[in-house]
């Protein structure tokens, strides 16, 4: 009898893993996204192509940045700002959050792709590849704003002229009405998405031109018209991506002054940071979850599953380990 038992426990602790391994793998997936409407500069260098851009601002983003920062193009992000962003975010650093991976993006010119805009209302649009519940906060740069300079905290408007939470989602974007404020001649619109089911958030510049643009100090001409990727090039560009789709947040964008030094969440275990490792780079993982882009996610779903799988596995593996015990003594 004790050798049966020690078979079913050990069929049990078999039968038990692949479980454990299929809830790891049903957590739902992190956020990631960028602005296409008005385009951001990060979607507007990898809509032009990576490896072979067009316009005189994304190739020198390129060169600073090299070409996988914008086949990661859907994470400019801080895992935990928490809310935080204007005091973790250093000046002269707000497009890339902080982040080195993405310093491109910080360069200082009047020459960046931009989107034309107009005061008054506006239907934004941000692409969400994988959404969560979260507000988002747009600000956009005082009459003072000289494109040509480093990108400050001062130079935004002191309050955002869109505040909205959980947005409808169309299509994979996240649409949300605002009224522009009246402008003239270039800006930048800048966003912060804050999850509200974890610290994480996303950032974005888009450059924008009210009227005609004249080209900027330090510009001999016009910029060009910035474009929005197709969900073609999306999926074009995914094999090239190491942007983490799953766990709380991309390892490579815990940056900025305070964030690169933060520990991992209470409870959080740091190992659903590190990315899923796929011929030497990250693959986006779908989200279990169909409806996660209608009804959010709740942060602690992925430990609540994880924790009862393992739970399970380790019990069998109890048993197994207490028949073996059991039979040794008995000498059978």
């Amino acid at each position: 009898m004790t050798a049966r038992r020690s078979k079913v426990a050990a069929i049990a602790a078999v039968g038990i893993a692949p479980l454990a391994l299929t809830a790891l793998s049903a957590a739902p997936a992190a956020a990631h996204g960028s602005m296409t409407d008005p385009v951001s500069r990060v979607s507007a260098c990898f809509q032009e192509g990576p490896e072979s851009p067009t316009s005189a601002a994304c190739k020198a983003a390129v060169a600073a940045s090299g070409t996988q920062a914008f086949y990661d193009w859907n994470g400019v992000n801080i895992a935990n700002a928490a809310g935080k962003s204007k005091e973790i975010i250093p000046d002269g650093k707000l497009c890339s959050a902080g982040n080195d991976k993405y310093k491109g993006l910080d360069l200082p010119r009047a020459d960046w792709p931009s989107s034309k805009m107009s005061g008054g209302n506006h239907t934004f649009r941000y692409k969400g590849t994988a959404p969560h519940k979260g507000s988002f906060e747009l600000y956009i740069t005082k009459d003072s704003y000289d494109p040509s300079k480093p990108l400050k905290w001062s130079d935004l408007e002191e309050k955002p002229f869109v505040d909205v939470a959980d947005p409808k989602m169309e299509n994979g974007d996240y649409v949300f009405d605002g009224k522009v404020p009246a402008k003239s001649g270039r800006h930048l619109i800048y966003s912060v998405w804050q999850r509200s089911d974890s610290p994480e958030a996303f950032y974005t510049c888009s450059d924008v031109v009210f009227g005609k643009d004249s080209g900027g100090s330090g510009s001999a001409a016009p910029a060009p018209a910035a474009s929005a990727p197709s969900e073609q090039d999306i999926a074009a560009g995914a094999e090239k991506s190491t942007v983490e789709h799953h766990g709380h947040g991309d390892s490579d964008a815990k940056t900025g002054a305070e964030a690169s030094e933060a520990a991992p969440a209470a409870g959080e275990d740091t190992a659903a940071n590190q990315p899923e490792v796929n011929g030497g780079a990250e693959k986006p993982v779908a989200a279990a979850n169909e409806n996660l882009a209608e009804t959010g996610g709740d942060s602690n779903t992925p430990y609540i599953a994880i924790g009862g799988a393992a739970a399970l596995a380790i019990g069998a593996a109890a048993m197994f380990g207490t028949a073996r015990r059991r039979t040794a003594r008995h000498g059978r």
